[in-house]
């Protein structure tokens, strides 16, 4: 079979000047994609700025013969937002292409939380995945077609002590995604979700400091090769989530067991619910709606 291309496409990688997002816009580019590198180079929790990222990942793209601009906007307000596809329109004339992968870390346990951290996470994560998506949607529905990743976490799907703030945002991500799959549909737009795991800078400050050698498992290109397919016009994958890292590549879904359907005449009692628990708990026989429609018929 013919390798997967991404010649004449233009894609937007946000957090694309190290870990994860440097490895999807060098993998992008050596396969034809014209790659936007937006990074606002700031420390993992979010603070400062520098150019230096996005440059650095742009100089050693170009230096093997791809193409890229670096962009430093924050993906955090509405504006920052709007202008990273206006980087994409103004230097390549379209965007087809985005993956949100900035991101930041502000642990604390939930009782210890500064609504500030909160903000912080969200800004970047959820706010700013609506930020960079919206824009950048508009256009791909004019033109017909589109390929839109959103980073989620086993953090926010799962759950992690100390992790509140970022695991809300985490998961915020998959209702994004559920919505936009179904809005891009006939338009040709599909979104899905990586979950990722690997080491990264953001991942490797929590380690203690002897503890902060890669192997190849844990290495951020373990993650690229399903998150890239995922983009690629050869998929058709939408409204999809996935675990990646590790070597290990799986299907992640949320889903609903058979339950109990209360026959009654009129309606059930708590001593009810209690009497059928075994049954509504039960995951055997459990489907994936596509929708809202399905869920609620499903019987």
């Amino acid at each position: 079979m013919s390798d997967v291309r991404f010649d004449g496409r233009v894609a937007v990688v946000t957090g694309g000047g190290g870990g994860l997002g440097r490895t999807y816009a060098e993998e992008l580019a050596s396969r034809g994609a014209q790659v936007v590198v937006n990074d606002l180079g700031g420390a993992p929790d979010g603070t400062g700025g520098s150019r230096s990222m996005a440059d650095e990942t742009v100089e050693r793209i170009r230096k093997d013969g791809g193409t890229a601009v670096a962009n430093y906007d924050s993906v955090a307000t509405p504006e920052g937002g709007a202008a990273i596809t206006k980087a994409a329109l103004d230097n390549f004339g379209r965007v087809d292409i985005v993956i949100n992968n900035a991101g930041i870390l502000r642990d604390k346990s939930f009782a210890n939380l500064d609504f500030a951290d909160l903000d912080a996470v969200l800004d970047v994560h959820l706010r700013g995945a609506f930020y960079v998506t919206q824009p950048a949607f508009r256009v791909m529905k004019e033109n017909g077609y589109g390929r839109i990743l959103l980073t989620s976490s086993t953090s926010g799907i799962y759950g992690q002590f100390g992790q509140t703030n970022y695991g809300a945002a985490k998961t915020g991500l998959i209702g994004l995604s559920n919505v936009l799959a179904l809005e891009g549909q006939k338009y040709n737009i599909r979104c899905n979700i990586i979950a990722p795991a690997a080491a990264t800078r953001l991942t490797l400050g929590l380690r203690p400091e002897g503890e902060r050698t890669i192997s190849p498992r844990q290495d951020p290109r373990q993650v690229t090769p399903l998150s890239l397919y995922l983009v690629s016009e050869e998929s058709e994958l939408t409204r999809t989530m996935f675990f990646a890292g590790y070597g290990f590549y799986k299907r992640v879904f949320i889903g609903q067991g058979p339950g109990w359907t209360y026959q009654g005449e009129e309606f059930p009692t708590i001593e009810d619910i209690r009497d059928h628990l075994d049954e509504i708990v039960e995951t055997k026989g459990a489907i994936i709606p596509e929708n809202v429609g399905e869920a609620m018929s499903a019987g």
